[in-house]
């Protein structure tokens, strides 16, 4: 697996990860075109991203940060298939060396389904693993996502 930092993502890039995240993430998340996911990363501002590409040079795995509201926020999607061997834990420190606290909301339920019917299994565990803490008192309530606020600090 190669890790690469980027600020700047390719239009293939995009459709790569348009395709990740439309597999991974819960249904009811997913963008039906690249420009409504483009018009999406368009609103986050000083975006910068890490890619986990596989042999065939394809995205397996795609790490991104941006700024909100004076705080650096983050989201990761991992292909299912390289899940539970530490590549996602290898993300996020390439993430940790570079920053000194990171944001996030994760989906702390299973009851949400992925496109193709199987259950979205929440990554909370994993982020409680990897040094975060869950901030029980904010919680993302939306028609689209039920999440909890995670934080790590350095």
């Amino acid at each position: 697996m190669e890790f690469i930092e980027k600020i700047k993502l390719s239009k293939t890039d995009k459709e790569e990860i348009l395709k990740l995240w439309n597999n991974e993430y819960p249904e009811k998340l997913n963008y039906r075109t690249l420009s409504e996911f483009e018009n999406y990363l368009e609103n986050l501002a000083e975006q910068s991203h890490i890619l986990m590409k596989g042999e065939n040079q394809s995205i397996k795995g795609w790490y991104f940060d941006f700024i909100r509201e004076k705080e650096k926020w983050f989201a990761i999607i991992l292909d299912s298939k390289f899940h539970g061997k530490g590549l996602g834990t290898k993300i996020l420190n390439l993430a940790k060396e570079k920053e000194s606290e990171l944001n996030g909301w994760v989906i702390d339920h299973n009851r949400d389904k992925k496109k193709n019917g199987e259950a979205y299994i929440s990554p909370l565990d994993f982020y409680l693993k990897n040094g975060f803490e869950q901030l029980t008192e904010n919680r993302l309530e939306m028609e689209k996502i039920s999440a909890v606020q995670i934080k790590w600090k350095k």
